[in-house]
């Protein structure tokens, strides 16, 4: 068979400050063609997920425990193929697998980098490019969430804190509460997703609105923001509240200060608040976990996939990448590369 030279998002520098667009240090290129060994398979890729964290590694040095990415090679991400060529007894022609090897049209991948997605499970393959574990992780094994629960959720129109949210209804949380920008994505989250209540934090006045809604205080904060989110959170805590922290989205957008929010330690102190940071590896147990509920819970009609699709071609994921910090988007962001 003849390979003929396939397009992959390059990397020309590295990023040197938060105001630079992440468009602006990205190339598609053709790359030269490559035959696939012995146990690898070539998968021509459907669909390319993006993810706040590929603007962190853009920079030469991050404290996200993943590799950066390198100057002068293509990124990396997850993806959806279609396998097109098999040296592998394991993956035939045909097989439609999920990887870590996308940002480009075509991916060469060995024994334990492909993942057949299961068939008839999910409305299509690009429903298993979400950000589910680093959620259920959070809600589950880091807050432990259960019946009778007051759960607050920043970023809750995103990738991971839609899905952390509905976990927490799946769980038997008593109420939840999702923080969202603007009044459209708010309203989504009640009508769409399914939670208690929505705070528009554009409009609303945060402190306000959790003492309405949460006039005894919450009992757990999923938060993926920091900055003010985090600090309104902490006013409104019921005694021994949980704060699984997730991410700092406040703290990755040009001005944003989302890193460092102000720590009032007297009212950690008196309410006894237990501030747990993780991070998810990633794991075979932690994917399995998520996996598994994720499947049961969307046939049952609790979880819904919330999610934005875009068509390709692959630079569109590179522009969707700006428009992903710039929160124009909600739910997981996912680029339709190829029928």
């Amino acid at each position: 068979m003849t390979v003929q030279g396939s397009s992959a998002v390059v990397l020309r520098a590295h990023r040197g400050h938060l105001s630079q667009p992440p468009s602006s240090l990205l190339e598609v290129v053709t790359l030269p063609p490559r035959e696939p060994a012995a146990g690898q398979v070539r998968v021509r890729n459907l669909f390319q997920q993006v993810v706040a964290a590929n603007g962190d590694l853009m920079f030469e040095t991050t404290r996200i425990p993943v590799p950066v990415f390198r100057t002068g090679e293509p990124i990396h991400g997850g993806a959806i193929g279609r396998v097109v060529e098999s040296r592998a007894d394991d993956l035939p022609v045909g097989t439609v697998v999920l990887h870590m090897s996308g940002w480009r049209e075509e991916s060469v991948l060995g024994p334990g980098e492909a993942f057949p997605v299961p068939d008839g499970v999910f409305p299509g393959p690009e429903y298993l490019l979400n950000q589910g574990v680093p959620a259920y992780h959070g809600i589950v094994d880091v807050a432990a969430v259960g019946e009778g629960d007051v759960v607050l959720v920043s970023g809750a129109a995103g990738g991971v804190g839609s899905m952390a949210a509905q976990i927490a209804k799946a769980r038997g949380a008593a109420y939840v509460i999702g923080i969202a920008g603007g009044p459209e994505k708010a309203r989504y989250l009640v009508d769409e997703l399914g939670l208690d209540a929505a705070v528009d934090h554009h409009g609303d006045d945060l402190d306000d609105r959790l003492t309405e809604l949460a006039p005894d205080g919450i009992t757990v904060f999923f938060d993926t923001i920091g900055g003010h989110q985090f600090e309104a959170a902490l006013r409104h805590t019921a005694f021994g509240a949980r704060f699984a922290l997730c991410g700092v989205l406040a703290g990755q957008v040009a001005g944003g200060d989302g890193a460092h929010p102000r720590l009032d330690i007297m009212a950690a102190l008196a309410h006894e608040v237990q501030i747990r940071p993780f991070t998810t590896r990633h794991t075979p147990d932690q994917v399995q976990a998520w996996n598994t509920h994720y499947a049961q819970w969307y046939a049952e009609g609790r979880i819904r996939f919330a999610h934005t699709l875009l068509e390709g071609p692959l630079q569109r994921a590179v522009t969707a990448q700006n428009e992903l910090l710039a929160g124009l988007h909600r739910g997981n962001v996912i680029v339709r590369l190829a029928g």
